[in-house]
């Protein structure tokens, strides 16, 4: 939830819809922050060319994983409000009784803590964009004070007794079905009308036919940049990736690209038997979650690898913050690379 300035502007949309040959590492193509040439990533490309230039609000659907921020990144990056502040809100992880003051500010001495008056997410995105995300998961009392301050382009403060007038772009994003969050009574019908004049559907990795690949050699390429070494992914890996249903999506690929990256010497290799449908521990952000009933030795070498990962390789950091010594974390990642253990 913090202000994110705007990032370098879009690339030219790739013309071809070849598939990317093996024998040759893929040229990255995509569209601003987002990476891929399958047929539904060019119409993706194509409606948000259509609608970024307006001021129309859009509500961007697809499951997690699949980059709804990023689409809402390029909206901005190719709209008259590129300029602007970009202002990211995750609306599930603000608790209700926070939220209003949020997202419209409070005034001094409005309720405990309020120390001194604060602008709200909508002040601080003036002129740019806000970007609700998780919308489906804001309280439905709270989607009615919003409904209101999109339609008079208006908020209140917390506390205090004057409208102010807000310039701002709003984009959302579920990865829920509209439709169905309405029947639930988790959106309000109304509100969605309001965020939806313009639908845009992120498409699943499963369906984007040749980008998995391309991703893959996008994220080993950013962590050599990084990390200044000339890893390749092995030719077993190539074959992992087409087989495997990736129901995390591109933020899976990257995370298992990223683990690969830390465990391997020269040829970054992707197991089959660490990829599996409903896993027992997700990486979200900088928050690993773990199943009740997952094994200690599982999630105490997926906790190690995603601190490492946290701390981009950095093993003298990762070993100070796990409270183990240098010699016992080396001894652990030796023992992940075995094969039988992957």
């Amino acid at each position: 939830m913090t202000t994110a300035h705007t990032v370098r502007t879009a690339n030219t949309v790739s013309r071809s819809p070849s598939r990317p040959s093996r024998g040759t590492p893929p040229r990255v193509q995509g569209f601003g922050a987002l990476v891929g040439i399958s047929p539904p990533m060019k119409r993706l490309y194509r409606q948000i060319q259509d609608v970024a230039p307006s001021e129309a609000t859009v509500l961007v659907v697809g499951e997690s994983g699949t980059g709804k921020e990023l689409v809402a990144r390029s909206l901005q990056q190719n709209s008259p409000r590129a300029a602007g502040p970009f202002v990211a809100v995750n609306c599930g992880g603000i608790p209700a009784s926070l939220l209003e003051a949020q997202l419209f500010g409070h005034e001094k001495g409005s309720f405990t803590g309020a120390h001194q008056r604060r602008a709200g997410y909508f002040e601080q995105a003036k002129g740019g964009t806000l970007f609700l995300d998780e919308i489906t998961e804001m309280p439905p009392q709270m989607q009615a004070v919003l409904l209101r301050a999109l339609e008079e382009r208006r908020v209140r403060r917390v506390g205090g007794e004057e409208d102010i007038a807000v310039d701002v772009r709003v984009v959302a994003a579920t990865n829920r079905d509209p439709e169905a969050a309405v029947r639930n009574g988790v959106l309000r019908e109304d509100l969605l009308y309001r965020l939806a004049v313009f639908p845009i559907e992120v498409p699943p990795l499963r369906h984007r036919d040749g980008d998995i690949e391309l991703l893959a050699r996008h994220f080993l390429d950013d962590l050599n940049r990084e990390s200044e070494q000339p890893k390749k992914l092995s030719t077993r890996s190539l074959a992992v990736l087409d087989t495997y249903p990736w129901p995390g999506n591109v933020r899976e690929l990257r995370n298992a690209v990223q683990r690969a990256y830390i465990l391997a010497e020269d040829e970054v290799e992707l197991a089959p038997g660490e990829l599996t449908v409903g896993t027992a521990t997700r990486l979200e952000g900088d928050r690993l979650s773990i199943a009740i009933g997952t094994s200690l030795a599982t999630a105490q070498r997926d906790l190690i690898l995603a601190t490492l990962a946290r701390f981009r390789g950095d093993k003298e950091r990762t070993a100070e913050v796990l409270g183990i010594c240098l010699k016992t974390l080396y001894n652990r990642l030796q023992l992940y690379r075995s094969p039988e253990l992957r």
